[in-house]
């Protein structure tokens, strides 16, 4: 039994999540967050709030013992981006794309 959690369309770019969930993927669900709390990353707030709510979809929905829960799925897809155009010299413009994400977590009871 798994239970997920997805946060869509988050305004950070993908590579910047995908470092940080390279840090918790697999790990005991506890050490996870404990993890992302000393993560000097923005994104370890964001999946940190996505970690809280597979957890709480696990334990209500699923009624899966929460201390025996981990990590089983970290995953980042690229979402649509922003593309804004900022002023350049001698009347050119200059693009700015403004990434988003979309973040996956899947929590499975250990056996």
């Amino acid at each position: 039994m798994e239970a997920k959690a997805i946060a869509k369309y988050v305004r950070m770019s993908p590579l910047k999540v995908g470092v940080v969930l390279d840090l918790i993927r697999g790990k005991n669900v506890n050490e996870a967050f404990a993890i992302l709390q000393y993560t000097p990353k923005d994104a370890a707030e964001v999946i940190n709030k996505v970690l809280k709510s597979a957890v709480a979809n696990a334990e209500n929905n699923h009624s899966l013992d929460v201390s025996r829960l981990f990590v089983a799925q970290a995953h980042v897809g690229q979402g649509p981006t922003l593309k804004r155009f900022r002023p350049h010299a001698q009347g050119r413009a200059f693009r700015i794309n403004k990434r988003t994400s979309h973040i996956t977590l899947v929590v499975k009871e250990r056996a």
